[in-house]
């Protein structure tokens, strides 16, 4: 294992249960006070093709994937073949003696005896993994408890015998542990993915409304935002096309409901023509594109950082936006609490652009403080108004009081066609030119709340590494990978990539000897945008779009 870390990947078929075995054994390394980042790589199938639940895991603070294998839990023969070279010098693998694998890095397991019944063979390569890391029996039996117990209580004394039997039988071999370093942490941790914390940043956010048409890898924003419905006062309605939901979304924002969509790309093509709608009719609105790769369906289950400028340009006409791009668990909660409370006080739509990689992978995270988040309110604090109301009054600051239909004695009137103050349809180009200008001058004050990019090392660095949303995490291990080989190496890191402000980091690209931009596409869209809006042209790129996601190991080999 290097440097403490261990990594761990399971491997099968679609079905066989690797993603349960992969989520067990990710919890109690969690509630046991380690850290963990968890990829998870499957293929667009119900049954069958080959998957992987892939776990990181460390003592101290980890915040990216590892490349090399450490030890190699294989549910089928297949995944003995296709990541054996992966094995890191030192490296397990642990597969069915059925298997008849001829290696001595081989722990050939019994898994029938162990298991005693086919249906409890996962159950058994939990048992094996956890005493194979050096943990305890009994957080073992305890996720047992709350993955089968009350759904199939049944099952629950075939599931503890071939837990206790798979403890017992791995101890007996001591060579082949592989035992993690002490977490001085302990517990206190949640394992959270990135979509299920952009669910609860919504939520903190005061969201009542999300509409969606099912689509990897965004499906589990409202699947999660589903299971907190009831208790939280939340409607969430699955539409019959992506056209649908962002329109509902639009019409339940204008009626007062806080309201979002979530989807990818080719789903998020079917809602441009509401992003219109909604900058038109200025109806706050939250817009999660989760990123996969295209065009079309292309790689439908895997990761890609190729929708930049899609979304940047998404929707004819001009009008203000802002588009967040998190990094990590915590900022997906927190980016998205601050898109609705942009989203409300702009009275626009705004975006949060995620990607397949970061949307499924787990990590340990302190429980999130909300105790400094508001809640949007629609229409609160609006000052009494004289009649006749003007939906649509021209500001300065290009914010019209918003008020909600039916709270108060006005009549609310809207029009996505160019409008009058009152809201009523018009084709007087003097009030056409006065609209437009409005509407733009609140992409002024958007721009003055520009989340500045985040900067770690020297301020004049031999070399700096630009990157943007999921890829923070390996751009910031590789550069202390490099760092650690004699290089003088910065990080500059976008969460938010518009709008730009240059004077926040333009000093920084000219002061580096060498820049070189790290993103999850093949024609460097963030490095293009950069270009276009200050001028500097950053000449190398490190680009990845096989539909696998950066690693550091993937960054210092193209930086060296």
């Amino acid at each position: 294992m290097k440097k403490g870390t261990c990594n761990i990947v399971i491997g099968g078929e679609a079905g066989q249960g690797l993603v349960t075995v992969g989520q067990m054994i990710s919890k109690i390394l969690v509630r046991s006070g380690y850290h963990i980042v968890v990829t998870q790589s499957y293929q667009s199938r119900i049954r069958g093709g080959h998957n992987t639940f892939a776990v990181r895991v460390a003592p101290r603070f980890l915040e990216a994937p590892a490349e090399a294998i450490d030890i190699l839990v294989a549910l089928n023969g297949e995944t003995v073949e296709l990541h054996r070279k992966g094995l890191a010098p030192g490296g397990l693998i642990v597969a069915d003696e059925a298997f008849g694998v001829a290696d001595d890095a081989c722990l050939k397991v019994p898994f029938e005896t162990l298991a005693g019944d086919e249906r409890f063979v996962n159950t058994a390569a939990l048992g094996i993994l956890c005493a194979l890391l050096g943990l305890e029996r009994e957080p073992a039996g305890k996720m047992l408890d709350e993955f089968f117990g009350v759904k199939h209580p049944e099952m629950m004394e075939g599931n503890k015998a071939a837990l206790a039997r798979s403890f017992e039988w791995t101890g007996a071999r001591p060579e082949k542990l592989r035992k993690l370093p002490f977490a001085e942490g302990g517990g206190g941790k949640v394992m959270l993915n990135g979509n299920e914390a952009i669910a609860l940043g919504a939520v903190s956010a005061g969201v009542r409304f999300c509409a969606f048409y099912p689509m990897t890898p965004a499906t589990s924003i409202p699947l999660t935002l589903i299971g907190m419905a009831e208790r939280m006062g939340l409607v969430v309605e699955q539409a019959e096309d992506e056209i649908a939901a962002v329109n509902m979304a639009i019409g339940a924002s204008f009626a007062g409901a806080p309201a979002m969509v979530a989807t990818s790309g080719g789903g998020f093509a079917l809602m441009v023509e509401g992003v219109s709608l909604a900058g038109m009719t200025e109806t706050p609105l939250v817009m999660v594109v989760a990123q996969r790769p295209g065009p079309a369906t292309g790689l439908p289950t895997r990761t890609e950082q190729a929708d930049l400028e899609f979304v940047l340009h998404a929707g004819h006409g001009e009008f203000p936006r802002a588009v967040f791009a998190p990094g990590t668990v915590d900022e997906c909660f927190h980016l998205t609490s601050k898109a609705f409370d942009l989203a409300e006080r702009y009275q626009g739509p705004m975006f949060v652009l995620t990607d397949q990689f970061l949307a499924d992978s787990y990590r340990a995270v302190q429980p999130f403080d909300v105790g400094g988040l508001d809640q949007v309110r629609p229409g609160a604090g609006s000052a009494p108004i004289e009649a006749p109301y003007r939906r649509h009054a021209i500001t300065e600051s290009g914010i019209s009081p918003r008020l909600i239909p039916g709270a108060y004695e006005h009549l609310v009137v809207t029009d996505s066609d160019e409008h009058t103050e009152d809201g009523h349809l018009t084709e007087d180009l003097e009030v056409r030119t006065r609209q437009v200008e409005k509407r733009l001058a609140k992409g002024i004050g958007i721009t003055g709340e520009m989340l500045q990019p985040e900067h770690g090392g020297p301020d004049a660095p031999e070399l700096l590494l630009v990157s943007w949303g999921s890829t923070l995490g390996s751009v910031r291990e590789a550069a202390s990978l490099l760092r650690a080989g004699g290089r003088e190496v910065s990080t500059l890191h976008f969460r938010q990539v518009w709008p730009l402000v240059p004077d926040q980091f333009l000093g920084r690209l000219t002061g580096a000897g060498r820049v070189v931009c790290v993103e999850g596409n093949a024609t460097g869209q963030l490095a293009s945008l950069i270009r276009r809006e200050t001028g500097f042209l950053i000449e190398e790129r490190v680009n990845r779009y096989d539909g696998l996601p950066i690693t550091p190991e993937y960054i210092v080999k193209r930086i060296s």
